[in-house]
């Protein structure tokens, strides 16, 4: 209870733990007791009132001040969850990435097949891979993708390009990347420098057949859809245009043995790691020119099944590589061999174009007797399902 020192008869209050409230006065008293009301042990009522809520202030504030940070223990268990996320994730981001990359890939290889049955529909032949002059050296011609550009709405690049002189004189085209000949998933999509002039790789070859490829006196073609000089067209594919291959993937920058020279008449090899003793100067520039008609730069072979690893030791380092003999158009009497095997970087597998213009994935694992079959244009073979 709290009672005013100067008139302790007149007022009177009381007080408990929520509220003070004036008792019961008469009215003269009363009417001291507001004369009175503002006396200074009045006014020291509220301040009593007010300790409470300053008690309450101080706990509040030693409550906020008592609240502690992460430990270091907690911390590394927040950081190794979210490691463990990560790594489950990661894998499943990459393959959705991959297969977008493929189907990218498998759109490319369609666009290609369109082009190539309308430049039937225009000259009533299939491109050829190259045009040369019977038993004479010449450079080497212009390739098959190149003679598609019209088709794959590169009509301006087109007019850039002058068919009857060499590409390698016309260098504002030669170093031109082409979207739809690269595949997403190539690592090596980028400029091949020789010498003065700058090429652009491809990730898709022609067919040019098992292993033998042109002979420059009489004009004899291997067993694929397409080859130096060559005039196929529908007709040709005795064996079914829905069961020969057109183009397949390859690599960018392959390593390969060339130009050893004349081999006689040898035959379809069957061991990959035999290659590398038939000899040749190792090079690592193959597939990386898309406007030369030569099959080390835009043709590939069905001597060996897909991404078989053919081995070569150069100086320790083992390179997968192909082979040929003697390039087209380096020599005017002897016939060209060649192992150029399809490849790319699709785990498993590489995506095929055939002459009907459908696209097929083709497992690594493929029998050899079935894929050198889709490889030939009229061998009388019953390849049966891919």
């Amino acid at each position: 209870m709290l009672r005013c020192s100067s008139q302790p008869d007149s007022c009177r209050f009381l007080q408990d733990a929520s509220h003070a409230r004036v008792t019961e006065l008469p009215a003269q008293q009363m009417r001291l007791a507001r004369m009175w009301f503002h006396c200074a042990a009045c006014l020291a009522f509220p301040a009593a009132l007010l300790k409470p809520k300053k008690r309450q202030i101080m706990k509040k504030s030693s409550l906020r001040s008592s609240r502690r940070g992460f430990t270091l223990i907690e911390l590394l268990v927040v950081i190794a969850i979210i490691a463990v996320l990560i790594a489950l994730l990661l894998p499943a981001v990459q393959a959705a990435r991959e297969a977008a990359r493929r189907t990218q890939c498998r759109n490319n290889l369609k666009q290609l097949g369109l082009a190539l049955h309308n430049y039937h529909d225009v000259h009533n032949v299939f491109p050829p891979g190259g045009t040369y002059l019977a038993a004479t050296v010449q450079p080497a011609g212009w390739s098959i993708q190149a003679r598609l550009l019209p088709y794959i709405e590169q009509a301006n690049l087109t007019s850039l390009m002058d068919f009857s002189k060499s590409y390698s004189v016309q260098p504002a085209v030669t170093p031109i990347r082409i979207s739809i000949l690269m595949c997403p998933s190539e690592i090596n999509d980028k400029a091949y420098i020789d010498g003065a002039i700058t090429y652009w790789p491809v990730s898709y070859a022609a067919n040019y057949g098992e292993w033998f490829l042109w002979n420059p006196i009489n004009g004899q073609l291997g067993t694929g859809a397409f080859g130096p000089n060559a005039r196929t067209g529908m007709r040709d594919i005795t064996d079914g245009t829905s069961n020969t291959l057109a183009m397949a993937e390859v690599k960018s920058f392959q390593y390969y043995l060339r130009d050893v020279g004349p081999v006689g008449n040898p035959p379809v090899p069957n061991d990959p790691a035999a290659i590398s003793g038939l000899g040749g100067t190792l090079k690592n520039s193959g597939h990386a020119e898309w406007v030369d008609s030569r099959a080390n730069q835009t043709g590939f072979t069905t001597t060996f099944t897909p991404n078989t690893k053919v081995p070569h030791n150069d100086s320790g380092t083992i390179r997968d590589i192909d082979w040929v003999n003697i390039r087209e158009g380096n020599n005017a009497a002897e016939s060209t061999y060649g192992v150029f095997t399809s490849r790319s970087f699709h785990t498993g597998t590489i995506q095929g174009l055939l002459v009907d213009g459908s696209v097929r994935g083709f497992s690594d694992n493929i029998d050899r007797g079935l894929w050198r079959a889709a490889g030939t244009r009229g061998g009388g073979e019953v390849s049966g399902e891919f």
